[in-house]
């Protein structure tokens, strides 16, 4: 008892002897293994400052003569007034923080529409706001404050106590997250209410600031990023919406989101729209039924002035900031095409990775890339992550947060392979590297009454054709961009078409799931076969001949499966619904299959040996 009383007095003394030590030492942020660690003195939430403010921007997106201003939410440890500290930020911006728009019927446009036709009628119900929330969100901040970060949100034009109008993409959208950096910088004006002169300064930032957020959420980073503000050091987007005309058309095709059948622009205007009611009036009759109205063309599909301007791949010329894109191969709603065409614009002009991995919407990188890429940028350690690899893929069945690291993506030891067809409908043909001569034309009839899971595993059908590769006697690594090029005639002025590449047989049971089937697919406007900003009606029974990309994918295909491609009219739960029967004829000799694997054909050729 003698012994543990002195042990216990000794570990006492020691304790305030290495208290004393600490005594009047500041909290500052602590690194290990080039990341930031959590810091105890950050981590009493009681503790974090919370205020809110609004930050004035550069338009007057509601037109009622005063620049709009931008609600703002800021959590910080307390160290930042008591100590002095200052800190960088990592900022989170929304249309989604005051709530959204619940399932109202009649919301979605009507998907039984013939091809070019002028669409059925589509009246907007009204929409009932939800409410306003003082704090706008808490997301990230328990992941970032107590490593050393002040965290930021602010809520997009026209929604919840921000000022403007929504405008889904339009310009405001990228300048109101840009005012907000500039305020963090000392570059704009902070108001402690949205029509006051009392100003706020953000005195407490090191001016470091990096953006996040998945979805719209992710969307808007890249948004911020396209004006080169100063002060934004790097973005984490994670599967960003990156064009609005690539996440409702399809090479000049009305094609829906997975998920949103009859989805639009103006739906998602309707969906978002929580800001200043009494001005609802005036923005629904400028934003939707004008703008939107005049520029979203449901009839054609065409890529246009309207759509050019919501595509962010035209803006990246200002950008800065350090690049980290997140995206799943499987997300059919927001499509992996999205990251990529970003990615591959920029990697040689900002730093640059991306992360991919095999499930659906959603799915950031692990938290410790997320931790090394704001250690780098906004603590500014040097921590080489620049030097990582540039593309990590999760391999299937792995775990997402231990992701395998390549030299780039795609895969540089990938080559395409072009694939030719041989007849066999309404069964199945093959798919070969050898080329074919003379395999005449094959026929299928559209119908949106069968789902493509299930003309996939139909042994006989004439609504779709479907070409297949000798069973693979060894895995196969498919990475980048698989393409088709299509020669086909139709038995109407126009008709959808679609393409999947599919692993079969079906894997059916409980533990399987459609993506283990999905390789990768697409859709295309045969009338767009020359330009995908002009369509142009299809001849009936002429032949045409149209390239288009699948989505991109990184995926190994087990032996004992083979790759088929299946060529359709019309997808169920993506395409429009024209009335059944339209005829598409391919002349197989003119349709071609370019498949990215890995290794090349002589890969492909030993795989299927």
């Amino acid at each position: 008892m003698k012994n543990y009383t002195k042990i216990t007095t000794l570990l006492v003394v020691l304790s305030t002897i290495f208290s004393l030590a600490a005594f009047g030492q500041k909290a500052k942020p602590v690194f290990k293994d080039g990341e930031a660690q959590i810091v105890e003195a950050f981590t009493d939430a009681d503790k974090w400052l919370r205020h809110d403010l609004w930050v004035e921007t550069e338009f007057d997106s509601d037109l009622d003569g005063k620049l709009d201003r931008m609600h703002v939410s800021v959590t910080r440890p307390e160290q930042t007034e008591t100590e002095g500290l200052k800190l960088p930020v990592v900022y989170i911006t929304s249309p989604y923080f005051a709530g959204v728009a619940d399932n109202i019927p009649g919301i979605f446009w009507d998907v039984k529409h013939e091809l070019g036709a002028t669409p059925p009628a589509h009246v907007h119900p009204p929409i009932t706001r939800r409410g306003e929330r003082p704090i706008i969100s808490n997301s990230h901040i328990n992941t970032w404050v107590p490593r050393g970060y002040v965290v930021v949100h602010s809520s997009s034009p026209g929604t919840g106590l921000s000022q403007g109008f929504a405008t889904v993409g339009g310009k405001n959208e990228s300048l109101a997250p840009k005012a907000v950096v500039q305020w963090l910088c000392g570059k704009a004006d902070g108001y402690t209410t949205p029509d006051g002169n009392e100003k706020v300064k953000a005195s407490w930032s090191t001016k470091r600031v990096g953006m996040t957020g998945t979805s719209y959420n992710g969307t808007l980073p890249l948004a911020a990023a396209t004006t080169g503000v100063k002060g934004l050091k790097a973005i984490i987007p994670i599967a960003p919406n990156t064009s609005y005309y690539h996440y409702y058309r399809s090479n000049g095709l009305v094609r829906h989101p997975g998920g949103y059948l009859g989805e639009d622009i103006d739906v998602l205007y309707d969906f978002i729209y929580s800001g200043d009611q009494k001005k609802r009036v005036l923005a629904d009759s400028l934003v939707r039924d004008t703008e939107m109205a005049n520029g979203m063309d449901r009839e054609t599909g065409d890529y246009n002035d309207f759509w050019a301007g919501r595509d962010y791949l035209n803006q990246l010329a200002p950008m800065k900031a350090a690049l980290l894109m997140s995206h799943g191969f499987n997300d059919w709603n927001v499509m992996p095409e999205h990251s990529y065409r970003i990615y591959e614009a920029v990697k040689d002009q900002v730093p640059s990775q991306i992360f991919y991995h095999q499930a659906g919407h959603g799915g950031p990188p692990p938290m410790t890339m997320m931790n090394r890429w704001f250690t780098r940028y906004l603590h500014n350690v040097k921590n080489d992550v620049e030097k990582d690899a540039r593309s990590w893929i999760v391999r299937e069945g792995d775990k997402r947060d231990e992701p395998t690291a390549y030299a780039d993506y795609p895969n540089p030891k990938a080559a395409p392979v072009e694939l030719h067809l041989t007849k066999g409908a309404p069964e199945t043909g093959s798919l070969t590297s050898k080329k074919p001569t003379n395999q005449g034309s094959e026929t299928l009839v559209d119908n949106y009454s069968f789902s493509g899971a299930t003309l996939a595993q139909a042994e006989i059908t004439n609504h779709r054709l479907l070409y297949l590769t000798p069973t693979l006697q060894e895995d196969l690594h498919i990475s980048g961009i698989a393409s088709v090029t299509v020669r086909l005639a139709s038995s109407k002025p126009a008709a959808n078409l679609s393409v999947w590449l599919v692993s079969l047989p079906w894997q059916k049971g409980r533990k399987s799931k459609i993506t283990d089937n999905i390789i990768t697919r697409g859709w295309a406007d045969p009338q767009n076969y020359a330009d995908l900003s002009k369509s142009a009606p299809l001849t009936p029974n002429e032949f045409y001949k149209i390239t288009f990309d699948l989505q991109p994918d990184d995926q190994v295909i087990p032996k004992g499966q083979q790759i088929g491609l299946m060529i359709f009219s019309s997808d169920r739960d993506f395409t429009l619904w024209p009335s059944p029967g339209t005829e598409l004829t391919i002349d197989l000799d003119g349709t071609t299959l370019s498949l990215p694997v890995v290794g090349g054909k002589a890969m492909f050729d030993k795989a299927v040996e």
